[in-house]
């Protein structure tokens, strides 16, 4: 695989990832919890693994293509964090606000 194909899988990886906490009620989606929804900790602590997730596997890939790994300061992980939150966005709007609206608009509807 190609190092630009490569750039490309791990950036729609992250984007997914970023938004499966918001995307099911299932913990670590594998469990369901005893109440039926998902406190927002548990959805940040599962966006931050799978912020680990995808740095891990960029990591991989830069391994695999270059030989080694580059040293990174903590301001590399800052923007990481950063773009990671920006491509969660799409899911935490919808979950919050799109879906509440949605769901109104078809109640309305409804005879």
């Amino acid at each position: 695989m190609s190092q630009p194909v490569a750039i490309v899988l791990l950036m729609v990886a992250a984007l997914i990832a970023a938004n499966l906490p918001w995307s099911t009620e299932k913990i670590g989606l594998i469990w369901r919890p005893a109440s039926g929804k998902k406190s927002e900790w548990i959805r940040l602590g599962e966006w931050l693994v799978l912020f680990g997730l995808v740095g891990l596997a960029g990591a991989g890939l830069e391994y695999r293509s270059q030989g080694q790994l580059q040293p990174q300061g903590w301001e590399f992980w800052v923007i990481a964090l950063c773009l990671f939150a920006v491509f969660a966005l799409p899911g935490f709007i919808y979950y919050h606000d799109l879906r509440r609206r949605l769901q109104k608009r078809h109640h309305k509807r409804a005879p």
